[in-house]
């Protein structure tokens, strides 16, 4: 990593991203960029979007506890929106999608399974970010995740 330049940093899809802590790219994601500011700037009820800097600072704190590691929270499935990403019991990472939770892995999400809406699981998306999801922003997920819906077309 460049001290001062950007972050070499690559997911898998924006769901993947955001679930480690980060925002779109204000350069090369420009219209996503601001597309997300909108929606946190309305979720925050800020009278401005942001700086990139200013949510960046917020999102490092969110995803980083006090000895380096991830940050996850509790949540019931039914209170969080497709496109957020949890952990199951033992610990797998899987996306909240509209047919169910579609686990992860670096090649892409596998079959839907189903999740009570009363199970907790460990939420890996930052709560700003789900708040930010749960608002309207529409989170890119990576072909394998649309499969289904394409399926029932």
């Amino acid at each position: 990593m460049s001290p001062g330049r950007y972050t070499e940093l690559f997911f898998l899809d924006e769901a993947t991203a955001l679930a480690a802590g980060h925002r779109p790219c204000a350069e090369c994601q420009r219209d996503r960029y601001r597309l997300f500011g909108e929606h946190w700037r309305a979720v925050h009820g800020l009278t401005r979007v942001p700086r990139a800097d200013e949510l960046d600072a917020v999102l490092h704190a969110e995803r980083v506890d006090s000895a380096g590691g991830k940050r996850t929270y509790s949540e019931r499935l039914s209170r969080l929106p497709p496109g957020v990403m949890v952990a199951d019991e033992a610990g797998h990472a899987h996306l909240v999608h509209a047919s169910g939770l579609r686990p992860w892995a670096p090649g892409g999400y596998g079959p839907a399974r189903a999740g009570a809406p009363a199970d907790r699981m460990r939420v890996l998306t930052p709560p700003s970010l789900v708040r930010v999801i749960a608002h309207g922003y529409p989170v890119g997920v990576h072909d394998t995740a649309l499969e289904v819906a394409r399926a029932l077309r």
